[in-house]
């Protein structure tokens, strides 16, 4: 009897040595797989990212922007973003100068009926933050970096983005001379918000491409 039970004992064993590293090899091939649902997680958040980017970009080139961000010192018009009738200029802290002040026309509202656009503190972004002729990624380092950016921490950029007056005129330009309505940005005011939060909320990464 004794025999038996160990005859039986001794070819058991082998199969629970077996199923045993066989667990174990299951095992640690799965701990060592790669998790594709976190790939597909991390390609989704870039995905996401990018996209907040390309939104935001598309309003920032959009005339609405880009005519008051000037490389040459000179303000632009329109859609074709002519150089500013009267020979306007620069001049001394962004307004102009002293005869042709900005204000002396632009308000801090539209005028309806000579078609001058206002807003409050109407003047040309400072030199620094010139972004005629760069691209997209020149504009995004330009805007992130504190030495042409104001000084500002992402922070202060979200909020002048997303709540200075002058920024959100570009959704509220009304109308020109002619009484035609000027051209809106290509993403609405809320899309655009949104896209500044989250691109900024998720590291303010610039695409290499």
């Amino acid at each position: 009897m004794f025999f038996c039970t160990l005859k039986i004992t001794m070819k058991v064993k082998p199969i629970y040595i077996f199923l045993t590293l066989s667990v174990m090899g299951l095992l640690f091939t799965l701990a060592n797989t790669p998790k594709i649902s976190a790939y597909e997680m991390l390609e989704e958040q870039s995905q996401s990212s990018n996209d907040d980017y390309n939104m935001m970009m598309d309003v920032l080139t959009h005339q609405r922007c880009m005519n008051c961000h000037p490389s040459d010192n000179i303000p632009k018009q329109g859609d074709d973003s002519h150089p500013h009738y009267f020979g306007m200029a620069r001049g001394k802290d962004d307004h102009g100068f002293e005869a042709t002040n900005c204000n002396t026309c632009h308000q801090s509202e539209n005028n309806l009926n000579s078609g001058v656009p206002g807003a409050p503190h109407w003047a040309l972004a400072p030199a620094s933050m010139a972004w005629e002729g760069l691209t997209r990624q020149e504009i995004a380092e330009r805007l992130l970096d504190k030495n042409t950016n104001g000084n500002r921490s992402h922070e202060e950029l979200v909020e002048h983005m997303t709540e200075d007056d002058l920024v959100l005129w570009a959704w509220e330009p009304g109308i020109r001379a002619n009484g035609e309505q000027r051209t809106l940005p290509p993403v609405s005011k809320e899309d655009f918000k949104k896209a500044v939060e989250n691109w900024f909320a998720n590291g303010a990464v610039i695409p290499s491409k």
